[in-house]
């Protein structure tokens, strides 16, 4: 016999079912005050290629200048009607958009475009829905996807017909809403209850670690930190140009020269991360919180990666690690590409997009307090001063920590 609470997850599974099918769908975002043309277009490009990974097929962006967004619609009703027409006539499924919408905003966008409605949040909990692998990353996104859903609960289905009320079917029961709302707490208080048991298990295996110093690969996401994982740690982590191709962290003993030490390949940052999935992470993030160093990984190909220097650090105080001893490392050396001054153009300034990688070395990158790298993983250049820079930090923390400990063996060199 089926529990109560396991009768409420077998009828929910429903809800969470949802077909890796490509679908074409439109990119919705607005350009205010606080964000401008050029800061609304880098979102809406990280939100196609969000879509791309999800399956679905970008077909065209609508972007809208307002001073903030409608609260009840987010964009103006004659925006709205524009998106309609083009919806209707290219026989477009889905409309995302690029924040967060509120429960009221998401019910009257559905009621006007009549399509399905995703937002940002709920795309990126559709991606690690799609790929979470282990029962703790399931866990996780399980317990995002319904805390997410908990305020947005709409009808359904119609399997209470006659809770609805009306003449003859009045009375003091449950409501369907009600009925679907104490469904979905039972099964976040079910969820709750195991991820403690995880949390519990993972705990005791990074005690069992303790020796050893441990390293961790943080950064925002697709800058190539499984790639590397890959290179120095000779094992085959799953990596792919996608977003979140990681979600479960990965720990492997590495020696470089004559020191052993623990490296932990973690899941990848993103803007406008929603808030239920740093609290759902929390056991991932626990590998970071407890890492002696890290290695902050950066695509310096990609055009914006000051911003996600920013955003990961962002992440990071939040999780009460920017104090940490960091190692910047930027990867992907080999897709670098500058714009170039023509010598007799003597009207265009020089911006840090005709910069050099040698430019840029000499900026504050150069900054002694933080040491960088700059490496192909992929090419696997340089990997050689990433390893020496490595070593010497690893070093540090294994003297201060183990002072009268000799090390394990003589130096092991790589034929």
């Amino acid at each position: 016999m089926l529990s109560k609470i396991d009768n409420c997850l077998l009828l929910y599974s429903m809800i969470d079912q949802k077909e890796a099918k490509s679908e074409k769908a439109v990119l919705i975002g607005i350009i205010t005050q606080q964000q401008d043309e050029t800061k609304s277009d880098e979102y809406l490009d990280e939100l196609e290629f969000l879509t791309q990974t999800a399956g679905g097929v970008p077909v065209k962006r609508f972007v809208q200048k307002m001073e903030r967004p409608n609260p009840k619609t987010f964009l103006g009703t004659g925006k709205l009607d524009e998106v309609k027409a083009f919806i209707e006539t290219k026989n477009i499924g889905t409309a995302i958009f690029d924040d967060e919408l509120s429960p009221a905003q998401l019910r009257n966008i559905e009621k006007i475009l009549d399509c399905k409605i995703l937002d940002r949040t709920n795309l990126i909990l559709d991606i690690f829905a799609q790929r979470a692998q282990t029962s703790s990353a399931k866990t996780q996104v399980e317990l995002a996807q319904s805390e997410y859903l908990l305020p947005r609960l709409t009808r359904l289905w119609t399997h209470l017909d006659k809770q609805k009320g009306g003449i003859g079917l009045r009375g003091p029961g449950e409501t369907e809403i009600e009925t679907d709302r104490r469904i979905i707490r039972d099964k976040i208080a079910v969820l709750k209850k195991r991820l403690k048991t995880i949390d519990k298990q993972m705990a005791v295996q990074r005690k069992n670690r303790g020796k050893m110093v441990r390293v961790a690969l943080v950064g925002y996401t697709n800058v190539g930190k499984s790639t590397l994982m890959n290179v120095v740690s000779k094992s085959d982590v799953f990596a792919e140009n996608k977003l979140f191709a990681t979600l479960d962290t990965t720990v492997r003993k590495v020696v470089i020269k004559n020191i052993p030490f623990l490296m932990t390949d973690t899941v990848g940052f993103i803007r406008k991360l929603p808030t239920q999935l740093v609290e759902s992470f929390k056991s991932t993030l626990d590998e970071v919180r407890e890492a002696d160093l890290l290695l902050h990984v950066v695509d310096i190909s990609h055009p914006n990666f000051e911003d996600h220097i920013a955003s990961v650090n962002t992440i990071l105080a939040d999780i009460k690690c920017d104090d940490k001893p960091t190692l910047m490392v930027f990867n992907k050396i080999d897709a670098y590409k500058h714009e170039t001054i023509e010598e007799d153009d003597l009207e265009t300034e020089k911006g840090k997009e005709h910069y050099t990688l040698q430019d840029w070395k000499k900026t504050w990158m150069n900054n002694s307090d933080v040491e960088s790298i700059f490496i192909s993983a992929l090419n696997k250049e340089n990997l050689d001063d990433f390893k020496e820079t490595t070593y010497e930090e690893v070093k540090k923390i294994h003297i201060q920590r183990f002072p009268y400990n000799d090390f394990l063996y003589y130096e092991y060199k790589e034929e």
